[in-house]
């Protein structure tokens, strides 16, 4: 078997499309980014990808198991842009796995002549945020300012420590090694689960620069049980809390 595997289901003929990342990680934020897009604009797929990069286990649903992948999709615009996403079940689990998955998609996309790479990520508060912010990074200055204007915060010193995984991979290798320009988009989040309302606003903000029309009722619904979750848990430990202790008086 090979390290990596491209299993192809059509060959379209793109127009200087946009890819956009959006793998497993820090409440999952792009993943339900990404797989949100490719439900509501009923994105065709293009390939799914097979590693042993990829933790060597299948999901089962309705006693059907199917193997662990990255996959691929596509939707045809009426713009000058066509666009191109990737979900999947997981990141690769290795430095080495990283690389190669990043490098390798980044060979497959190069035939389609991608025009701007976006990642997709969240970025961990550790804590609860009433109205997440998205923070950017980019490749090039020139982005900041066209970027901004769609509700992207550029704030000097976040996130620190850089972009781990696919989503700093592909942009830095993206940049400098295939010549494609592109931006990270992270969303605040708690880090402690899935987190739907940071997608949202990561949605929001990617419709914008994809100048595409999104429907946001479903992941609306998501963030309202969201909430009735956290204010359950509020309450719930607020009713654990000792009654009976005043405290000290001076």
């Amino acid at each position: 078997m090979e390290k990596i595997m491209f299993k192809n289901y059509e060959e379209p003929e793109l127009n200087s499309p946009i890819f956009v990342g959006g793998l497993p990680g820090i409440g999952n934020v792009g993943k339900i980014t990404v797989d949100y897009f490719v439900d509501k604009l009923k994105m065709k797929k293009l390939a799914d990808v097979y590693s042993e990069f990829l933790p060597p286990q299948v999901f089962i649903n309705n006693n059907v198991v199917h193997l662990v992948r990255e996959s691929l999709y596509y939707k045809k615009t009426s713009g000058e842009h066509d666009l191109i996403f990737l979900t999947g079940d997981f990141q690769g689990t290795t430095q080495e796995g990283q690389y190669e998955l990043s490098y390798r998609m980044l060979e497959f996309l190069k035939k389609y002549e991608v025009s701007m790479i976006y990642t997709l990520g969240g970025y961990s508060v550790g804590k609860i945020v009433e109205k997440p912010r998205v923070l950017g990074a980019v490749t090039d200055k020139k982005l900041i300012k066209p970027l901004a204007r769609k509700g992207v915060i550029f704030s000097e010193g976040e996130p620190s420590g850089g972009i781990v995984g696919s989503a700093g991979l592909i942009l830095g290798m993206g940049t400098e090694l295939f010549s494609i320009p592109g931006a990270c988009f992270m969303g605040e989040t708690s880090g402690y689960f899935a987190d739907p309302k940071s997608a949202r606003e990561i949605i929001m903000v990617l419709a914008k620069v994809l100048k595409t029309r999104i429907n946001l009722k479903d992941i609306d619904e998501k963030t309202r049980q969201l909430e009735d979750i956290t204010e359950k848990m509020k309450q719930e430990a607020q009713n654990k809390a000792p009654k009976d202790d005043l405290g000290y008086f001076g």
